[in-house]
């Protein structure tokens, strides 16, 4: 027996279940791996969304990218790449990216947050891009990026082939990790519901930060318009932020430094109503 061709024929096995599972139709939102990812983008949307975002952004070094998307609990509901093969992004990327979901969604908060007099009546969006100053030593959350570890098991564990396809072994389970520079994005739904988060990770910070953007925008899950923020822009309240100065102070307490061509963040799509 060629064992070679026994195994090609068990990935493919596999592949097929999970293609059929991950674009099963499962409610009138969207579709999703499983009823935890319910209204959430399938793989295949992810992917398709993530080369038309990584075709229109072009800054920083105009690289291929990894993303992931968390439910609102943190689970991780898909992953995926754009470029030919897994082989084209920096392969450390997918775990960063993974982060940058969990850690959007983690920090990021709705409309449900208020009550008796406390919380926000309009939610708080905060980017990963946000808290690049605040962690810094001296800074009000210095020490957050060791707060929470990557589950290492999840995220190097399984079949390596299996990476950024619909049965990725991350998804399904929660990775955790805390990321503090740009390109995690809580995502929005209709009613500015947070519903989890994406990240972007294979490029400059702050293009990973501008990609993220474009592809939230792409799935119409940046319902954010009027959301409470940090960026002083009521349209794009958890956008990055360029206000670290000279002496390497942000003016706001949440900056994030420039890099390799940087673009205007104020050219990115504004948010949803």
């Amino acid at each position: 027996m060629n064992m070679k061709l026994v195994l090609a024929a068990s990935v493919a096995a596999l592949l097929s279940a999970g293609n059929a599972l991950a674009d099963r139709d499962l409610g009138d939102k969207g579709k999703g791996v499983g009823s935890a990812c319910r209204g959430l983008p399938s793989h295949a949307e992810l992917k398709a969304a993530l080369n038309q975002a990584v075709s229109t952004e072009t800054s920083g070094l105009n690289l291929h990218m990894w993303a992931t998307i968390v439910n609102r609990d943190g689970v991780v509901c898909a992953v995926a790449f754009s470029g030919s093969n897994r082989a084209a992004q920096w392969p450390a990327s997918r775990v960063i990216s993974a982060q940058k979901a969990n850690t959007a969604n983690s920090l990021s908060l709705d409309s449900s947050s208020a009550s008796a007099g406390s919380g926000k009546p309009n939610g708080l969006a905060l980017s990963t891009a946000n808290l690049y100053a605040a962690v810094q030593p001296g800074g009000s959350l210095f020490g957050l990026q060791e707060s929470n570890p990557v589950d290492t098991e999840a995220a190097y564990g399984g079949n390596q082939g299996l990476y950024g396809t619909p049965v990725d072994p991350l998804v399904g389970k929660k990775i955790g990790g805390v990321n503090v520079f740009g390109g995690g994005l809580g995502l929005y739904g209709a009613g500015r519901t947070l519903v989890g988060g994406i990240g972007l990770s294979g490029d400059t910070s702050c293009a990973d930060h501008n990609i993220a953007w474009r592809l939230r925008n792409i799935l119409g899950l940046d319902h954010i318009h009027s959301v409470g923020g940090v960026s002083g822009d009521a349209l794009r309240p958890d956008n990055i932020v360029y206000d670290i100065g000279g002496d390497g102070k942000s003016a706001g307490g949440f900056g994030h430094p420039t890099c390799l061509n940087s673009t205007d963040a104020s050219e990115l799509p504004a948010g949803i109503p």
